[in-house]
């Protein structure tokens, strides 16, 4: 099927990030946001989110590097299939880590993206180490958010334990309050008027009411993995290429301080942060994580392909 790539023609002056349809390889309409700003030529960043996260959980992120007053950077965040705004996939059991690298690659390449940035937040990073063995010369730089070669059990466990599971609430009020019983105890430095936020960004919105935001049967994709987790060191080691920035959650429980310091001997140019007050995964609305991460891409545009 011959992809498809559409950029929405209406952009609201104060609404700092456009609206792009593209075809999947399959037929399926996924959805993404650009934050442009004409003229950058630094190395546009490509942000991946969490299992059932969308693109809007980077626009603190995406708002301040696309500044053009002050970073100036192109800034991607992908919807996977079945995620945000893209559509839900006829077959759950197309809901595979292989399938969505493939349509970040489509992605980027009706987008004309290559040697690019990827920003990963926990699958998203699993997707980055995908594609540096798949596609290698697409990837120039990683961020790697709470995520690495070894997978934690228990956060893994207590992930798949909430897909599909948690009850819809009937209003953003109860929505703000779903959301913050449930990370409160990991994130202890986010602030109550900050959960309303992050509410609005875990669900979709209907007629002001919120909605899920992912296809629930996303449940059955994850309710099939059996067996202990496999490391994935030779993933991870198809990164020694490119500079790479690993930030983990003071509080994580899915990736270990154990096996940040492994990763630190195992890499030849990697740079790791503590996000304090925060597990998995950090939310990227704090100053310092931005800050960490916009300095972190200045220093790799010296090896961008221009």
């Amino acid at each position: 099927m011959t992809q498809q790539f559409a950029v929405a023609a209406d952009r609201p002056a104060n609404r700092p990030w456009r609206d792009v349809f593209f075809t999947a390889r399959d037929g399926l309409r996924l959805y993404a946001r650009h934050y442009p700003t004409p003229g950058s030529s630094r190395r546009p960043l490509v942000c991946l989110a969490g299992l059932t996260r969308n693109s809007k959980d980077f626009h603190d992120l995406a708002s301040a590097l696309s500044n053009p007053r002050g970073h100036r950077r192109d800034v991607y965040c992908l919807d996977y299939r079945g995620r945000g705004r893209s559509a839900y996939d006829p077959d759950w059991k197309n809901y595979t880590i292989m399938n969505e690298m493939l349509d970040v690659l489509d992605f980027m390449t009706v987008a004309g993206l290559h040697d690019a940035a990827i920003l990963g937040t926990s699958r998203g990073g699993l997707i980055a180490m995908a594609m540096a063995t798949f596609r290698p010369t697409a990837i120039g730089a990683v961020i790697l958010n709470d995520i690495g070669p070894v997978i934690e059990s228990t956060g893994l466990a207590r992930i798949i334990a909430y897909v599909g599971r948690i009850p819809l609430p009937t209003t953003w009020e109860e929505a703000a309050q779903t959301v913050k019983g449930m990370n409160r105890h990991q994130f202890t430095a986010i602030p109550d008027e900050q959960w309303p936020e992050i509410a609005r960004q875990l669900f979709n919105e209907d007629h002001d009411n919120p909605v899920y935001g992912y296809d629930r049967a996303l449940s059955k994709a994850i309710s099939v993995m059996d067996g202990p987790i496999p490391d994935l060191w030779p993933q991870f080691k198809a990164l020694g290429r490119v500079p790479l920035l690993t930030l983990r959650g003071e509080n994580s429980d899915l990736l270990s301080e154990q096996t940040v310091m492994k990763m630190r001997t195992r890499h030849p140019n990697i740079e790791t942060v503590t996000v304090r007050g925060q597990g998995h995964a950090p939310f990227l609305k704090d100053a310092p994580s931005i800050t960490a991460i916009g300095n972190f891409l200045i220093r790799g545009d010296s090896t961008a392909d221009n």
